[in-house]
């Protein structure tokens, strides 16, 4: 008779979970400042002991049990980190919503995973105190209220058992297809990320700073943070996004690693010359993007702002971590690339039948890793639809080159068929992008009675730029094939984004 095979653990073993990599940097230097956040610091003994204290207000001041479910929703702040690690530690299901939702948006989020404790800022916590969360129980505010109940918490936490494989974080999808969804995390991926992450970029020493522009609640945004403290590092958590705070703050700081998204590059190089030339120069080990592909023109662009032989373009999910990455050297040298599997990490190209597509063909893009999410909350068929055979599937298609490098052709639910003939929007994108006048464009599959769908190109203009549809067509009919060409061309002031960066192109497709 088969079945699970039972595993004894050996007397060595012991989990790794986030906050032990804290807590073992806090053993080596527990005086170094291990976080900073405008004016306020905390060496590794005093994060460590916050960390410690929130475990203890989870257990006995809240009464919160393994298992149960709390939210974060908050900016940026000096407290995301201990209130994840230390509630993590406890055995509790942290999820980490984006604050800058409505307050509809994030009572759906605070039921669908039933949190009986949010933490909140002043600010998103009058949007919950609106909220109709029939499950929250205590709502804390960030802040004196905060601080006076970490007070109350003494003496040493007794932590209940946490393998690795326990969930550490539940981000929530951005929902630019659909309803959020939240995606479990365990310990052992997050940590797997993080050696992985300090393997490829080079910036996650003990000696290393790092500086934290993304937002927190995102997944990459808290896994290359978190990391930089991980191993015994210092982290600059910038509370909010001013692109000529964070020119400054890479020039002046020598921060070694940072991460950000291309709507970051965007407003960065929209600061004026004398302020782009006066903050020039930085130490950067590695500037990593991410969030969304960032078109050819603009990486030229950041190479020779920031300099060559730093900038790494990776391509993954909330779900699947880190997937691949196209390293420096190949930057300008492989166009609109992702570049080659990341450490631990194996990708395939498969068929809608589930087979391996011919060299350079088409299909879908599915990895395997140590990495990988425990599934969706509560959506073991949306689970089971994104796996094959234990492969995890974003919904992205690709293609791989003779050399082994991957290139993103599109989202799956972002093709469309004119003509019978696939038409992937990311080309015709890079295409616009590139001519004069064009600051962003996004294109869409739109109905048609002959063709069944055509494109529809939603453009952003530079400043002062005069553009015109006519013109802007013309263009493309002399460099892309016939269905490629988008009949309407539709001027926008600005693309509807996330909080990621990512286009919400159903909000797009409603306009239409």
């Amino acid at each position: 008779m088969s079945g699970a095979r039972s595993v004894t653990l050996p007397a060595t073993f012991r989990p790794i979970t986030m906050a032990s990599g804290i807590k073992a940097s806090m053993a080596r230097h527990p005086g170094k400042t291990a976080l900073i956040c405008g004016e306020r610091r905390l060496s590794y003994a005093q994060l460590v002991a916050r960390i410690d204290k929130v475990s203890i207000l989870a257990l006995q001041g809240l009464g919160l049990r393994p298992g149960d479910r709390a939210a974060i929703v908050a900016g940026n702040c000096l407290e995301f980190i201990e209130i994840v690690d230390g509630l993590s530690e406890a055995g509790i299901i942290v999820a980490t919503p984006n604050p800058r939702q409505t307050t509809a948006e994030l009572a759906y989020i605070l039921n669908d995973c039933g949190a009986r404790v949010a933490f909140a800022t002043p600010e998103t916590a009058s949007l919950l105190a609106d909220a109709d969360c029939p499950a929250l129980e205590r709502i804390i505010v960030i802040g004196p209220d905060y601080e006076a109940l970490l007070a109350t918490a003494h003496g040493a936490p007794v932590l209940p058992p946490v393998a690795e494989w326990d969930a550490f974080c539940m981000p929530y999808t951005s929902g630019t297809t659909g309803k959020p969804r939240g995606v479990v995390l365990p310990h052992r991926s997050r940590v797997m990320v993080a050696f992985c992450m300090a393997s490829e970029y080079g910036c996650y020493g003990p000696d290393d700073h790092y500086l934290a522009i993304a937002p927190l609640f995102h997944g990459a945004g808290f896994s290359f943070a978190h990391a930089a403290v991980f191993f015994g590092g210092s982290c600059e958590i910038l509370a909010r996004f001013e692109p000529e705070t964070a020119l400054r703050k890479l020039h002046e700081s020598g921060a070694a690693g940072t991460f950000m998204v291309p709507t970051h590059f965007h407003a960065i190089f929209a600061l004026e010359a004398p302020v782009l030339d006066r903050w020039r120069g930085v130490a950067l080990k590695a500037l990593v993007s991410n969030a969304a592909p960032l078109a050819q023109a603009t990486k030229e662009r950041i190479v020779g702002y920031f300099g060559d032989g730093i900038l790494h373009e990776c391509y993954g999910s909330t779900e699947g971590g880190v997937v691949s990455s196209l390293r420096p050297a190949d930057q300008l040298r492989k166009t609109q690339c992702v570049g080659q599997p990341f450490p631990l990490n194996r990708i395939r190209l498969l068929d809608d039948a589930g087979a391996p597509v011919a060299p350079g063909a088409v299909g879908e893009l599915y990895n395997e890793s140590p990495c990988l999410f425990l599934g969706y909350w509560n959506q073991p068929e949306a689970t089971a639809a994104s796996l094959r055979d234990g492969w995890f599937s974003a919904g992205d298609l690709a293609r791989q080159d003779d050399e082994g490098f991957f290139y993103l052709v599109d989202r799956k639910k972002d093709m469309y068929i004119s003509g019978g003939v696939n038409v992937y929007p990311r080309e015709i994108e890079e295409f616009l992008f590139r001519l004069p006048g064009v600051k962003e464009a996004a294109v869409v599959g739109v109905p048609d009675d002959y063709w069944g769908e055509v494109g529809r190109a939603f453009v952003v203009p530079q400043p002062g730029a005069a553009l015109a549809a006519a013109d802007l067509l013309a263009a493309c009919k002399q460099s892309l094939a016939g269905h490629k060409v988008p009949r309407q061309i539709a001027f926008i002031e600005a693309l509807p984004r996330n909080a990621a960066g990512k286009v919400l192109k159903t909000e797009l497709r409603q306009q239409v």
